[in-house]
């Protein structure tokens, strides 16, 4: 046997354990597929009997398409007989905040809405809670936050400390300002103070009226303290105290609604991983390393232009 006889034997043999490698590659994403395809198949909780939609508002409000879509899929939903809403959110962006708030009054018009907040439900998360028919909280969650900001980085030292400097050239005085490569210039600050009040008179507007409060009233709240939920209680912020099961007496008491009527989960599509493993990926590798923490800063830090957000030290 010669050597080039040799070599074709081994590449023979190579080239079938890669073909067998491929295959069972196949055979695997076959299976995961096929797996999504039976999560997918495997029911709709329940929701193609009449029930009262649970819809979650969780983490920072930025306005995202999925939320909305969902909020318009359970308003277009003949068989959710009323929206049940849980809040557990700092806020986030204004026009996020401002989004979410618009697409939850098309809902109410359809049928009744309660919102129910849990830990925290403050500024965005308090607009939230302001486009609901009747509002619920915890004696202890924390709400209010009646305020808007204006936030963005300003790292002119530590750029002289390096040596670099970044020159512009620009339309005009006001063109990318505040810029982070330089002091804020006067001009400049009374210009985004000018943003900052416009948001802040439409925030204050929206809990006069859905608050029935004066003007007056809500200008000695909105000095963006937080409240407990008894000071809101208290203040006229919230309707009632307790959890889900108040709210649930609400609906029957005031809307009719039969207490055989289950409380059912909408929730918006999951990414492919998720739906198969079960898991959020991302954030379950960040919390085997201790990251995660680091990462819900970054995602905060993402946020840009007017905020309505409560953000304590993190």
């Amino acid at each position: 046997m010669t050597a080039s006889d040799i070599d074709h034997i081994i590449n023979h043999l190579s080239l079938r354990k890669s073909r067998r490698r491929w295959r069972w590659i196949a055979i695997v994403l076959g299976l995961v597929a096929l797996a999504a395809l039976v999560a997918n198949a495997a029911g709709d909780g329940g929701l193609s009997k009449d029930h009262i939609a649970r819809l979650r508002i969780d983490g920072l409000i930025t306005g995202d398409q999925q939320s909305l879509d969902l909020l318009r899929d359970v308003a277009k939903d003949d068989r959710a007989k009323a929206v049940i809403l849980r809040i557990d959110s700092p806020g986030g962006t204004t026009a996020g905040s401002e989004a979410l708030y618009e697409e939850i009054r098309l809902v109410s018009a359809k049928k009744p809405v309660v919102a129910v907040m849990d830990t925290v439900a403050a500024s965005g998360g308090y607009i939230a809670a302001l486009a609901a028919d009747h509002v619920v909280a915890r004696g202890n969650t924390i709400t209010g936050s009646i305020g808007v900001i204006f936030s963005f980085p300003e790292v002119s030292r530590l750029l002289n400390t390096v040596g670099v400097t970044m020159e512009e050239i620009k339309s005009g005085d006001l063109k990318a300002e505040p810029s982070p490569y330089k002091p804020v210039s006067d001009k400049a600050r009374a210009h985004a103070m000018e943003m900052v009040q416009d948001g802040f008179a439409w925030f204050k507007g929206l809990v006069a009226e859905r608050r029935k409060l004066a003007a007056a009233k809500v200008d000695a709240l909105a000095d963006g303290r937080v409240f407990t939920g008894r000071q809101a209680r208290a203040e006229g912020l919230i309707d009632a105290l307790g959890g889900e099961d108040v709210a649930l007496k609400w609906l029957q008491a005031e809307k009719k609604l039969p207490e055989a009527l289950e409380v059912l989960d909408w929730k918006p599509p999951k990414p492919f991983a998720e739906r198969v493993l079960g898991a959020d990926l991302g954030y379950a590798l960040l919390d085997s390393v201790g990251l995660s923490r680091l990462a819900r800063m970054a995602e905060r830090a993402k946020l840009d232009g007017l905020l309505v957000l409560w953000h304590p030290a993190p």
